[in-house]
C-alpha cells in the first residue's frame, strides 16, 4: 500500500508542477485530489469544507479549508507566495499567523489540531500540540517520499507514532522476507553456512541503504536512481563497487568515479567493510525490480526496536523455524526499563521543568543531560538489540526535552551544528549476543536509532544534522555471555533465553556447571537456563569494582518464582550473595508479536546486590494493580524470605499423607477405552470384575471414561484364556524388558500388575496434578476405591470433609497459586504444596466449632455439585458457567476457612499468602510439623 501511495504521489506531483492553478477553485482541486487520489480517502467532498466563515470584530473572514474529522485548518496561497513572508493584504501577517488568528476566533470544539499552509509548491505542517517545534516542510517535488507525512489529513483518529511505526516496521519486515527468498535462490549453494552468512550481510547492507536514502543520509533519490539506471546485467558488480565507495573517504576515492557512485557519502562504521569479500549472486530482472520496489517503500519511520527483531527473525534460520517474524513489543520492553530507571529519570526531568527560576531550570537541565550521557547499559543476551535500541530512543527523547527546557541561545542566535549539544551516545549501550548475524542487525538498529534521534534534535534546534560518517561502534559483541567477562554498566537488563532444564544442550549444561561451580551443594541442575544470567549478573557485581550500585532486571519464565526453583535459585542468591528484589511483575503473558503468536508466561524481576538501601517502597506489578511492598521474596510476594522446600510426608492434625496414584508403566497396554472394554466383556463377561474404571487428571475433570486391567489378587485362570488380555500382557512384558530402568526391567516378570500400586481400600480424596489456570478453584473431589487413580492424580486416603473444605478453599488455592509449579500456564500441583501448607492453628477435636462449620460448608459444595449429575467438573468450574448455588457454596466455605485463620472475608489473595508465609516462617523456625 505504501508503494502504491508513492506512485500516486508521483502522478500528483507531475500534474501539479504543470497545472494552471490560477483558475477558480484551483486550490480546492489540489486538496480534493491529494486527499482522495493520493491518500485514498473516500467521500472527500463530505470530509473537507472550503471557505468557512469566521466572524471577526467588525467583519467576517473566510478560512480556505477545514477538515473537521481530523481538526485540520488549511490556509492556501497562490503559487510564488512565500509561506514565511508577511502578507501586505492581511495586516502584515504570515500565512501561519493569519491561520492562527482564524483559529483563535473559532469556538473550542473547532480549534485546529493541525494548521497547514500551502502555495502549491510547498506544504508546511504545524503541530499545534508542539508549538515550539519547527513546521514540517514538504516540497511538491519531494512528495512521493514525503507523502506519509500527510497521513494525519485522512486518519479518522490520528494513530500514535508507536502504532504507525509498528505497522510500517511489519510491512518492512515482509519486504525483507520477500527479497531474502528471491536472492537466496540465486546463490550456487543456498543452504551452506557460508552462503547464509553472505546473504544475511547483504540484506543488512541493503536495508541500511533503503533507510539511509529515505532518512536523507544520502542525496535525494540516490539509491533509487542507482538501481533504476543500472541495467539488469550489472547490479551485482555495481553493488560491489557501491559498497567499496561507501567504505572509502571522499578524499581517497578515484577522481574519475562514475557520478552515480560519487554521489554517495563516506559511511564508515564498519557496515561496508571488506566489500571485496562480499558474495553477491547474479541479479536478474526479477530481483532488480524487487530491489527497486523495496527502495520505493518509505523506510524512514520504521521503529529500530521492532524492525531490528523482525529483520533478524526473517533471516535467522533458528527463529524462522520457530514460527516466522517475531519481536518483543515496545510495551513489554517498558515493563522492564520503566521501573528499572526510566520512570525515575522521567520524574527527575518533570521536576526540572517545574522549576520556576529560569537560570536554575537551565542549569539543572544541562546537568540532567550530562547525567544521561554518563549512564551505561548492558544487555547480555541482546539478540537484535531491541532492549538497547528502545533504551537509547527513550533516553534521547528525554534529552531532547531537556534541550528544550535548558535552551541557552540568545534572541536571534542560531546553532550551526549539533556539536557538543547531544550528550547521549550509542557507545553507552553494550550488548553480548551469541549469534553473529543478530550482532550485525543490532548494530544497524543502533545506527538507525542514532540518525532518527539526531533528526528529531535537529528539528527542535532548526539546524542541519551531520549524519555521516557513522560512528565506529563496537559496543555489541559476539560471544557466549556466560563464558566471558561483562563490560561495566550501571544497568543490566534483557530477555535471556528461555530453556527448561530438560531441554538444555550439552553445551548449555556445561555453561551452567562452570558458572555454578561454587553452588555444588545446591540443586542448580533443575533450574532453567535463564537463571544463569541472574547468577552471572550477581557474580559480576560482587567481583567488579564500582559495580555495587548496578541495578538489574531480567524477563524470565515464571517457573523461576514457582515450585522447587525458588529454593534452588533464590535462597542462595539472598543468603550468600545479598540480593534484594526492588520490583517485580508477577506472571503475565509475554506476547512475542509474530504471524504465529508465541505466548510465554513470564515474570520480570528487578534487583540489586548489597544492602537494602532502597528508600521508596518496593513495587509489585500484578495486572493493572501496583502493590507497595516492604519486602519482595522469591515467590514475588510481600512477605519474609522463606523457601518452601519439600519436607516429605507430614502427619499433622491427624491427616494422612498425600501420594501419587498408581503408575502402570505399560506402554498403554493395561489401559482400555470404553469400546475396548465393551468388546472384551461382550465375549468374556466375567472380565468385568477386573476391568475397572481408570482415572487421570483430565479424565477426572472432564468426566472421561477409561478403564484398566486391575489384576491385583486375581487368579491367573480368570484371565489366562482371554486372548486380548494375554496379548496386552505380552506387550507389557516386552516393553518393560526394553526399559533402561532396572526396576522396570524386573517388573517385566509381573506384567499383569502396575509397577507402583497405591490404590486405597476406602473412599479417598483426589487432587489433579495439572489443571487450568482459568479456574479459581482446582476441582478436588472424592472417589470410590473401585475407581483406580492414575499417577496423574494425588490421593489422600481417609480424608475428612474438614480437610476437603480447607484444601478447596481460597486460602489453600492462593497458597497453591504461588507455591506450585506450572505446566505452561496451568497449575502443576505436588505433595510439597500440601506438605508445607500452614494449617489453621486451631484444635480440631470432634466438638470444635471451627471444624464443624468447615465440615458443613464443605458438604454444601458437594451437595451443590450433585445437583448437576450430567455436568463435568470442567463444566461446573468454568468461570463463565459455574452455577450460582455452587459459587455461593464456595463463598461460604471460603469465609469459614478465612475465619479459621483469623482473616476477614474480603482479604485479598496477596494478603492471604503473606499471612500464610508468616505462619510458615514461624512454623519452620519452631521446628513444628504443622
Amino acid at each position: 500500500m505504501a508503494t502504491d501511495c508513492r506512485q500516486k504521489a508521483r502522478k500528483f506531483r507531475e500534474y501539479w508542477l504543470l497545472a494552471n492553478d490560477s483558475e477558480v477553485g484551483g486550490y480546492q482541486k489540489f486538496w480534493i485530489a491529494l486527499m482522495g487520489d493520493v491518500l485514498g480517502a473516500e467521500n472527500v467532498l463530505e470530509r473537507i469544507a472550503f471557505q468557512i466563515p469566521v466572524p471577526m470584530p467588525g467583519t467576517t473572514k473566510f478560512l480556505d479549508a477545514w477538515i473537521p474529522e481530523t481538526k485540520v485548518l488549511i490556509e492556501h496561497k497562490k503559487r510564488g507566495v512565500k509561506l514565511d513572508a508577511p502578507q501586505s493584504g492581511h495586516g502584515g501577517k504570515t500565512p501561519f499567523e493569519q491561520a492562527v488568528e482564524y483559529n483563535q476566533a473559532r469556538g473550542y470544539s473547532d480549534k485546529a489540531r493541525w494548521i497547514v499552509t500551502c502555495n502549491f509548491v510547498e506544504i508546511w505542517v504545524y503541530d499545534m500540540d508542539r508549538p515550539r517545534v519547527e513546521p514540517q516542510k514538504i516540497r511538491l517535488t519531494d512528495l512521493p517520499r514525503e507523502i506519509h507525512r500527510l497521513d494525519f489529513l485522512v486518519d479518522a483518529m490520528v494513530k500514535s507514532v508507536r502504532e504507525k511505526e509498528k505497522d510500517i516496521s511489519i510491512k518492512a519486515g515482509r519486504i525483507v522476507g520477500e527479497l531474502y527468498k528471491a536472492l537466496r535462490k540465486r546463490y550456487a549453494a543456498p543452504d551452506s553456512p557460508e552462503t547464509l552468512k553472505a546473504l544475511n550481510r547483504l540484506c543488512v547492507r541493503l536495508v541500511f541503504l533503503f533507510y539511509a536514502e529515505d532518512a536523507y543520509l544520502f542525496a535525494k533519490d540516490a539509491f533509487w536512481n542507482f538501481l533504476k539506471e543500472t541495467p539488469a546485467k550489472f547490479p551485482r558488480g555495481q553493488l560491489q563497487k557501491l559498497f567499496r565507495v561507501l567504505d572509502t573517504p571522499e578524499s581517497e576515492r578515484d577522481p574519475y568515479l562514475e557520478p552515480e557512485l560519487a554521489a554517495f557519502p563516506y559511511t564508515n562504521g564498519g557496515l561496508f567493510k571488506d566489500a571485496d569479500e562480499a558474495e553477491i549472486p547474479l541479479i536478474a530482472d526479477e530481483i532488480k525490480e524487487l530491489l527497486v520496489k523495496s527502495s520505493d517503500f518509505d523506510w524512514r519511520d520504521i521503529s529500530p526496536t521492532i524492525f531490528g527483531a523482525l529483520f533478524e527473525s526473517t533471516l535467522n534460520p533458528e527463529t524462522r523455524r520457530a514460527g516466522g517474524m517475531v519481536y518483543t513489543s515496545v510495551d513489554n520492553i517498558h515493563k522492564v526499563i520503566g521501573p528499572l530507571f526510566l520512570n525515575d529519570l522521567t520524574a527527575e526531568l518533570e521536576a526540572i521543568k517545574a522549576e520556576k527560576t529560569i537560570a536554575t531550570r537551565r542549569a539543572k537541565a544541562l546537568a540532567f543531560q550530562e547525567k544521561l550521557g554518563s549512564l551505561t547499559f548492558l544487555d547480555p543476551a541482546c539478540g537484535s538489540g531491541n532492549f538497547l535500541t528502545e533504551t537509547f530512543l527513550s533516553l534521547r527523547k528525554l534529552e531532547n526535552e531537556a534541550i528544550v527546557v535548558g535552551e541557552r541561545l540568545k534572541p536571534g542566535e542560531r546553532l550551526l551544528n549539533l556539536d557538543g549539544i547531544v550528550k547521549v551516545a550509542i557507545d553507552q549501550f553494550r550488548g553480548i549476543e551469541i549469534n553473529d548475524f543478530a550482532v550485525a542487525v543490532a548494530k544497524t538498529a543502533m545506527w538507525i536509532s542514532e540518525t532518527k534521534m539526531l533528526s528529531e534534535t535537529a528539528k527542535i534546534l532548526a539546524v542541519s544534522p551531520k549524519f555521516l560518517p557513522l560512528h565506529d561502534y563496537d559496543g555489541i559483541v559476539e560471544g557466549n555471555a556466560l563464558r566471558m567477562d561483562w563490560p561495566q554498566a550501571d544497568y543490566i537488563m534483557g530477555n535471556p533465553p528461555f530453556i527448561g532444564h530438560q531441554y538444555r544442550t550439552r553445551e548449555q549444561t556445561a555453561d551452567m556447571d562452570a558458572l555454578y561451580s561454587d553452588w555444588k551443594d545446591t540443586n542448580y541442575g533443575k533450574l532453567d537456563y535463564v537463571c544463569s544470567w541472574y547468577k552471572k549478573a550477581v557474580d559480576y557485581v560482587l567481583a567488579a569494582k564500582n559495580a555495587e550500585g548496578t541495578k538489574i532486571a531480567f524477563v524470565s519464565t515464571n517457573s523461576i518464582c514457582q515450585g522447587e526453583s525458588v529454593a534452588a535459585m533464590w535462597k542462595p542468591l539472598f543468603e550468600r550473595s545479598g540480593v534484594v528484589i526492588d520490583f517485580a511483575w508477577r506472571t503475565f503473558r509475554w506476547d512475542n508479536e509474530s504471524f504465529e503468536k508465541a505466548h510465554v508466561h513470564c515474570v520480570i524481576v528487578g534487583f540489586h546486590v548489597g544492602d537494602d538501601k532502597v528508600p521508596a517502597p518496593k513495587l509489585i506489578f500484578d495486572g493493572d494493580k501496583t502493590i507497595s511492598a516492604t519486602n519482595i521474596n522469591g515467590y514475588l510476594i510481600d512477605a519474609p524470605n522463606v523457601f518452601i522446600e519439600n519436607r516429605g510426608a507430614v502427619k499433622t492434625h491427624g491427616l494422612d499423607a498425600m501420594s501419587k496414584g498408581s503408575q502402570p508403566t505399560d506402554g498403554g497396554n493395561l489401559i482400555l477405552s470404553s469400546a475396548e472394554r465393551d468388546e472384551i466383556i461382550a465375549k468374556w463377561p466375567d472380565a468385568a470384575s477386573f476391568i475397572l474404571r481408570y482415572i487421570g487428571a483430565d479424565d477426572f475433570i472432564n468426566n472421561i471414561y477409561r478403564y484398566c486391567l486391575w489384576l491385583v489378587d486375581v487368579a491367573p485362570n480368570c484371565y489366562r484364556h482371554v486372548a486380548p488380555i494375554m496379548e496386552r500382557l505380552a506387550r507389557v512384558a516386552e516393553m518393560r524388558r526394553r526399559s533402561p530402568t532396572k526396576s522396570v526391567q524386573r517388573d517385566a516378570e509381573k506384567p499383569m500388575l502396575f509397577t507402583q500400586i497405591r490404590q486405597p481400600t476406602a473412599d479417598y480424596l483426589v487432587v489433579p496434578e495439572v489443571s487450568s489456570e482459568r479456574r479459581k478453584y482446582i476441582p478436588i473431589g472424592y472417589l470410590k476405591p473401585d475407581i483406580i487413580a492414575s499417577n496423574k492424580l494425588y490421593i489422600i486416603p481417609n480424608a475428612s470433609l474438614w480437610l476437603f473444605g480447607v484444601l478447596i478453599s481460597i486460602v489453600h488455592m492462593a497458597w497453591m497459586r504461588v507455591v506450585a509449579g506450572r505446566l505452561k500456564s496451568d497449575y502443576s500441583y505436588s505433595p510439597a504444596v500440601y506438605n508445607n501448607f500452614p494449617w489453621p492453628d486451631k484444635p480440631v477435636n470432634p466438638v470444635n466449632p471451627v471444624k464443624e462449620e468447615i465440615t458443613a460448608t464443605a458438604q454444601a459444595i458437594l451437595d451443590a455439585r450433585a445437583r448437576y449429575p450430567e455436568s463435568s467438573l470442567a463444566d461446573l468450574y468454568d468461570p463463565l458457567t459455574m452455577p450460582p448455588d455452587l459459587r455461593a457454596a464456595h463463598a461460604a466455605n471460603d469465609k469459614a476457612v478465612l475465619a479459621a485463620y483469623g482473616l476477614a472475608p474480603d482479604t485479598s489473595e496477596p494478603e492471604i499468602v503473606a499471612h500464610l508465609f508468616k505462619l510458615y516462617a514461624e512454623m519452620t523456625k519452631k521446628g513444628k510439623n504443622s
